[in-house]
């Protein structure tokens, strides 16, 4: 293995980024995506509840956990992207994968506030009707569930790319000598 491959497997930081082996980053993503998709769970479940109003200001808090625990996911992955060569195939697709990701949290955070602001907001977009009390107590509006779901779809192409990087690069998991350890018997 040439030397800036084996780098490219070592944290940059074992403090900061996970010991060798053990990054954080794959770790800390498992919060953004449980708390994203829970709360399109809590979107879809809430147009058809009869009393949707608790299943609405649910999700909305699970957007904001998820977009808090991508931003210390996010941390982690640079320093995990910072120990990949530049100009490799693992390098482009690290890019890409973090690129993706702030897109999708500015995405989540920008329906966290639009659903922060409440009916104002859907009213003037003209998306919802009635008065504050009917829409508070009502399902999430179909803008918001649709960014939600829109956004979803993109962490399921970047789930890939950070699949690809791990499984496929080996980036941060393990250099081929240490592989070879766990099948010898």
């Amino acid at each position: 293995m040439t030397g800036e491959l084996h780098e490219a497997k070592r944290p940059v930081s074992a403090v900061l980024a996970g010991p060798y082996g053990h990054p954080f980053h794959p770790m800390l993503v498992a919060v953004p995506i449980g708390a994203w998709v829970a709360s399109m769970v809590f979107d879809l479940v809430s147009r058809f509840a009869p009393d949707p109003g608790f299943l609405a200001e649910g999700s909305k808090w699970l957007i904001a956990i998820g977009v808090l625990g991508a931003l210390a996911a996010a941390m982690a992955g640079f320093l995990d992207l910072f120990a990949i060569p530049a100009g490799t195939p693992a390098f482009r697709t690290g890019l890409l994968h973090m690129g993706l990701n702030l897109v999708i949290t500015a995405a989540y955070a920008a329906g966290f506030l639009w659903r922060q602001a409440g009916p104002a907001a859907d009213t003037a977009a003209g998306t919802a009707a009635g008065t504050a009390a009917d829409t508070a107590a009502g399902p999430v509006a179909l803008g918001p569930l649709l960014l939600s779901a829109g956004s979803l779809a993109l962490l399921v192409v970047s789930g890939y790319l950070g699949g690809k990087l791990a499984y496929r690069y080996g980036v941060r998991v393990a250099d081929e000598v240490t592989q070879a350890d766990g099948f010898r018997r």
